[in-house]
C-alpha cells in the first residue's frame, strides 16, 4: 500500500507547475502536521500491578467507558481461555443465560452489578487465604486479611473465581428469598443494594444452614441495624470486610457484629425521612408491609403477589390536598409518619378527601368496591400502627403524634434496641 502511494505522489508531481504547488500546500498543511504528531503513551511493563492499571486507564480514560476491577479480571481470565464477560452477560449466539440474567430475574436483585458479584467473591477468596495461613501456623496479624477492596479483586485467580462464584450465585439468590420475607420485593425500594454484598457472601458460606429460623432472626437483626443506622451510605468495602466474617461468627453463637452493636435511630431522624433518596425511609415502608399493613379497600396484606397485581406503593394518609388547604407545612404531612403502603385503585378513592370522609366512602361501598364495616376498617387501620379516633375526626396533631411514637416502637423492635432522643 506504501509503494502505490509514492508511485501515485511522483506522478502527480510530475504532471504540471500546478499540480506541484498544490502538492507543496497540501503536504505543509495536511501530510508534515500528521507526520510530526506525537501520541501520548504511557508504558507500564508486566510488573505494574493490575490496580495501577487500573488507576492510570479511570485518570486517563475520562471520554470514554471507564475501565473497571470487571474489565480487567476478564482481560486477565481471557490469558486462561476463560471468558468472564460471557459468563456474567451470557451468550445471544447460544441464548445461554448470564450469571446477571439469572440474578435480574428475582427483581429485588435487578441493580446488582458485576462489582458487588466479584466483590462477594473475594470476600469468601480472602476468607479461604486466611484461613489456610492460619492453619499453616500465621498469628491472626500475620495472615492476610478478608477484604474486597480492588486491590483484593484484582489478586482474584480464575481457580478462587471458579471455586466460589456458583456458591456467590446462590448467596445472592437466597438474599433475594429472604428479602421477600422483610417485604422487599424490587430494587426499587431496596434501601441499600451494598448490603447484598456482605449479605450473599454469607448466605454463601451458610448454604442450607441459612434456611434455619435462628440464622434468619440474626439475619433479620442485622439487616435492620444496617438500614435504620444507615451504615451502608459510606466507606462500604471496609464494612463488608467486617460484616463478613462477624456474621459467620454471630451465626456460630460468638459476638454479635459491630453493625448490630454499634447501629442507633435518632427520634429525630424520623421527623425528616420524605423520600426514597433515604435508606431509613424505604426501611419503614418495608417494615410497615412486613409486620401486616393491610391495604385499607382490600383488607389484603402486601404478600409479593399482591404487590405487584394491586400496584402497591408508598402513599398519603392525610392527602396533600387536605394537609396544604388547612395550613399544615409540606416538609410535615410529606414526612414518612404521614405515608403508608396502598395500593394504587385504594390511594385513588381517598383522593384529596379528609379521612373522615374517604373512611365513610370505602365503608359506604359504590358500585366498583363493597361496603367495608366500621369494626374491620378499624382493624385495618391498626395494622398501619394509627389511632383510629384521631383519623376518623380529622385530627392531624393527634394523629401524628401517636403514630410517630408507634412508628419509633416498630423502629426499635426491628432493630432490637431503644431509639435514641426519645423523651423521659
Amino acid at each position: 500500500m506504501f509503494g502505490d502511494y509514492e508511485d501515485w505522489a511522483e506522478e502527480y508531481r510530475d504532471l504540471s507547475a500546478v499540480h506541484k504547488e498544490r502538492w507543496r500546500a497540501f503536504r505543509k498543511a495536511v501530510l508534515e502536521p500528521f507526520q510530526k504528531y506525537q501520541v501520548p503513551v504511557i508504558a507500564m511493563g508486566n510488573g505494574t500491578p493490575k490496580e495501577a492499571v487500573c488507576l492510570v486507564f479511570e485518570k486517563v480514560n475520562t471520554g470514554g467507558v471507564s475501565l473497571t476491577v470487571f474489565e480487567l479480571l476478564t482481560a486477565t481470565f481471557a490469558a486462561e481461555n476463560f471468558h468472564l464477560r460471557e459468563a456474567w452477560l451470557g451468550d445471544p449466539a447460544t441464548g445461554t443465560t448470564g450469571i446477571q440474567g439469572r440474578l435480574h430475574k428475582h427483581q429485588v436483585l435487578g441493580n446488582v452489578e458485576n462489582t458487588d458479584f466479584l466483590q462477594a467473591v473475594t470476600l469468601l477468596a480472602t476468607r479461604t487465604r486466611r484461613l489456610a495461613q492460619l492453619q499453616a501456623g500465621k498469628t491472626d496479624s500475620e495472615a492476610a486479611a478478608v477484604s474486597c477492596k480492588r486491590k483484593d479483586v484484582l489478586k482474584l485467580s480464575l481457580t478462587e473465581y471458579q471455586q466460589h462464584a456458583p456458591a456467590v450465585e446462590q448467596g445472592f439468590i437466597r438474599a433475594a428469598q429472604f428479602l421477600r420475607t422483610q417485604k422487599m420485593f424490587t430494587a426499587r425500594d431496596l434501601p441499600y443494594r451494598t448490603q447484598l454484598v456482605p449479605m450473599a457472601a454469607v448466605l454463601a458460606m451458610l448454604g442450607e444452614k441459612a434456611q434455619s429460623v435462628a440464622v434468619q432472626d440474626k439475619l433479620a437483626e442485622w439487616y435492620w441495624n444496617g438500614v435504620f443506622g444507615e451504615l451502608y451510605a459510606s466507606a462500604t468495602e471496609t464494612r463488608f470486610a467486617k460484616d463478613f466474617p462477624e456474621l459467620l461468627a454471630w451465626m456460630d453463637g460468638q459476638d454479635a457484629p459491630d453493625t448490630v452493636r454499634e447501629a442507633s435511630f435518632n427520634a429525630q431522624r424520623l421527623d425528616d425521612l420524605r423520600t426514597r433518596n433515604s435508606a431509613a425511609y424505604k426501611g419503614v415502608y418495608a417494615l410497615l408491609m412486613r409486620d401486616g399493613a393491610q391495604d385499607f379497600r382490600t383488607g389484603l396484606p402486601a404478600t409479593d403477589t399482591a404487590y405487584f397485581d394491586e400496584s402497591i406503593d408508598i402513599h398519603h394518609i392525610f392527602p396533600q390536598d387536605w394537609c396544604e388547604k388547612h395550613g399544615i407545612k409540606k416538609r410535615v404531612y410529606d414526612s414518612v409518619i404521614n405515608k403508608t403502603p396502598l395500593a394504587y385503585k385504594t390511594n385513588r378513592k381517598i383522593g384529596g378527601s379528609a379521612p373522615s370522609v374517604y373512611l365513610a366512602r370505602l365503608q359506604k361501598g359504590d358500585k366498583d368496591t363493597p361496603p367495608v364495616e366500621g369494626a374491620r376498617l378499624d382493624e385495618i387501620l391498626e395494622t398501619h400502627v394509627i389511632d383510629v379516633a384521631a383519623l376518623r375526626r380529622d385530627d392531624f396533631e393527634g394523629f401524628f403524634t401517636a403514630r410517630r411514637t408507634a412508628l419509633l416502637d416498630r423502629i426499635a423492635g426491628a432493630m432490637k434496641k431503644p431509639v435514641v432522643g426519645l423523651e423521659a
